[in-house]
């Protein structure tokens, strides 16, 4: 377990990476602004085809615009480093900034976005470096057939040891060391995969959560498919990496002392997160 040399949190940053959510980014921003210790609400319209940043904005979110689609990783450490920046101008000349917990959300959570409060308590209280939402059965039907699920699921328990119970959750909340052990974020679809074992393998301390959650679920159709093709290659590129790196490193598998895996839930969640 490695040492903690920073204090935990007094405030949390909600960030929500989104790409044509207007129908559902102004409940989601206003729920958002609700949860306990949230001070800050930023949305990052990651090239949206609609009007998601102008009602983001309306509803009270700080937006960031990108002109073009950067995908899902980018438009989170667009947010987390634009944070950043404002944190270390805020401080007094020579006063060491003090970094808001990141709390990142999905775009398509509406009103049930407030429902993410429990993720914070724990790293606001120090007792977890980052909390991973675990999802209540989804109101629509539909889904896909488990193949993404499964390959994260089994590379982050034999690259980390650790048991994730929904390992494409994007809903999390992070300490900045735990932001920071996860940099630079896997590309696409693979992020929430190789953020888990990042912050597990650093000696951190993670949690899984229930939250009571709703959001699209993505069908079986021919984009559906296509949709979950990308994920399953972009997971699977993320747990290469990071076989490579361990290799390389001479490190053994199954450590990850830090890990701590609390509730449960049903695996079924399909990974399908809003803008992206």
């Amino acid at each position: 377990m490695s040492a903690h040399p920073h204090p935990a949190p007094e405030a949390i940053a909600a960030i929500i990476p989104a790409m044509n959510e207007a129908q559902r980014i102004a409940a989601t921003v206003t729920a958002a602004k609700q949860i306990p210790g949230v001070d800050l609400v930023m949305v990052v319209d990651d090239g949206s085809g609609d009007d998601t940043g102008a009602l983001a904005r309306r509803a009270g979110a700080e937006v960031i615009t990108h002109p073009k689609n950067k995908g899902k990783a980018a438009a989170m450490m667009t947010g987390a480093f634009a944070l950043r920046n404002r944190e270390i101008s805020d401080a007094d000349p020579g006063v060491e900034p003090s970094h808001r917990a990141l709390l990142f959300l999905d775009g398509d959570l509406e009103d049930s976005a407030v429902n993410t409060a429990p993720l914070a308590a724990p790293v606001l209280a120090g007792r977890a470096d980052m909390t991973i939402a675990i999802l209540p059965a989804q109101k629509r039907r539909g889904g896909g057939f488990g193949f993404v699920v499964g390959l994260a699921k089994k590379g982050i328990a034999e690259l980390s040891g650790f048991e994730a119970t929904q390992p494409l959750s994007g809903m999390r909340c992070l300490s900045r060391e735990a932001f920071d052990a996860a940099l630079p974020f896997a590309a696409g679809w693979g992020v929430e995969a190789a953020m888990t074992i990042d912050v597990v393998n650093a000696g951190l301390r993670v949690a899984e959560v229930e939250c009571d959650l709703h959001h699209r679920v993505t069908g079986r159709d021919f984009k559906a498919q296509l949709h979950r093709a990308a994920q399953y290659r972009d997971v699977a590129r993320a747990l290469l990496v990071r076989r490579l790196r361990a290799k390389r490193s001479g490190a053994a598998k199954g450590f990850g002392n830090g890990a701590e895996a609390k509730g449960s839930g049903g695996a079924g969640h399909d990974g399908k997160e809003g803008g992206k």
